[in-house]
């Protein structure tokens, strides 16, 4: 959408450029099948739903195609400044943006030239014209919600060299809801943007959501699973070849990748890459202690991961949760009670599945 000098005073009210915009990404955008991984347009809806009953279905405009995971960096622009702006004690942030093209490509690590901003104006039109309904983050009573990612768009351009003199962009409720909300957001390393990949790029923000905090152990996940949450047209054996080779030459920024085969489909494993223990032996024998001091106490073993396999809950147990709590991501909410049961250094509950009924409802709670 294109639009001539107004007298609308909003477009003096600009975004602020911040110079290292810290990155942030929201998290519940980063694994499910929310975008097409190819720049290729794509006409074909994704269709998912796990196996606790969260769905994604994502439809496209026949004219502008389904918005891909590079027209999504304008959203992790936009969640990084609405971040930056709460740190700096904005209360009131507003769900519309003001701002010029160039900072905005800049922040994005693009160029700045005249094809960017005709891309960049395209990808406005995908994310505007792109259909999402889904039943996470449903609020009490729905099952489903359905948006756009943009409900709008403006380019102000000078009339004689229809150069861009300020954009706006109105972000849709649901995704401006998911930044505000606690825990929201992910902080994403800026070299990000510099993998040229579709599956890559969506294979980084999974590893950084799952493996991110996971621990030496990283986080594993079975390919099929991961092709079911990719959206990835094609077939499960064109991406399982895919993957391997993606393993295999193992350059994902920050995450090491591995694929681990045993009974069943292959499992690809994520471990940060800063996590990784370090393999170098001491240079040297450590000295004696002083004479007449006590022995230091022997190192404790070391901890076992906890919940190694991950609990797989009973059909019966995730069909209450779901009646009771419609539209949490169950796999994401387990993750994180098991890792709040890990820094709690406790041993697995007598009966898990209760004491994880308990925890969705105390989250739910805090949510509605």
């Amino acid at each position: 959408m294109v639009t001539r000098r107004s007298a609308d005073p909003q477009f003096d009210l600009f975004v602020p450029y911040v110079a290292d915009l810290p990155m942030r990404d929201q998290r519940e955008t980063m694994e499910r099948p929310f975008f097409s991984l190819s720049k290729r347009k794509r006409l074909k809806a994704i269709e998912y739903t796990s196996r606790d009953g969260v769905f994604v279905r994502v439809t496209a405009n026949p004219e502008f195609g389904m918005a891909t995971i590079w027209d999504a960096d304008v959203l992790i622009w936009a969640a990084s400044v609405l971040n930056e702006m709460r740190k700096r004690g904005i209360n009131d942030l507003p769900r519309t943006l003001h701002f010029h093209p160039y900072e905005l490509l800049k922040t994005i690590y693009r160029e700045t030239g005249g094809r960017e901003y005709k891309l960049l104006r395209e990808g406005l039109g995908r994310l505007q014209a792109t259909t999402v309904v889904t039943n996470i983050r449903v609020s009490r009573g729905k099952k489903h919600r359905q948006f756009s990612w943009v409900e709008g768009w403006t380019d102000l351009q000078d009339e004689e060299t229809g150069a861009s003199r300020g954009m706006t962009l109105t972000l849709s409720e649901w995704f401006y809801e998911g930044i505000l909300m606690d825990g929201g957001l992910l902080s994403i390393d800026p070299v990000y943007f510099s993998i040229t990949g579709g599956r890559e790029r969506w294979l980084y923000r999974v590893a950084r959501k799952h493996a991110g905090g996971a621990g030496p152990d990283g986080f594993a996940i079975s390919l099929q699973t991961l092709f079911e949450k990719s959206g990835a047209e094609g077939t499960y054996r064109r991406f399982k070849f895919e993957m391997q080779a993606i393993a295999n030459e193992n350059k994902l920024p920050n995450f090491n990748l591995s694929l681990e085969h045993g009974k069943g489909e292959p499992l690809l494993r994520m471990i940060r890459r800063d996590a990784t223990p370090s393999s170098e032996e001491p240079s040297s024998v450590p000295p004696a202690p002083p004479r007449g001091a006590k022995p230091a106490p022997p190192d404790p073993p070391p901890a076992l991961p906890l919940f190694q396999p991950r609990h797989v809950l009973s059909a019966d147990a995730v069909a209450r949760i779901r009646r009771d709590f419609p539209g949490w991501d169950l796999d994401e909410l387990q993750i994180e009670f098991d890792g709040w049961l890990a820094s709690k250094e406790g041993r697995a509950p007598a009966n898990y599945e209760a004491a994880f009924y308990g925890f969705v409802r105390q989250h739910h709670a805090r949510r509605a």
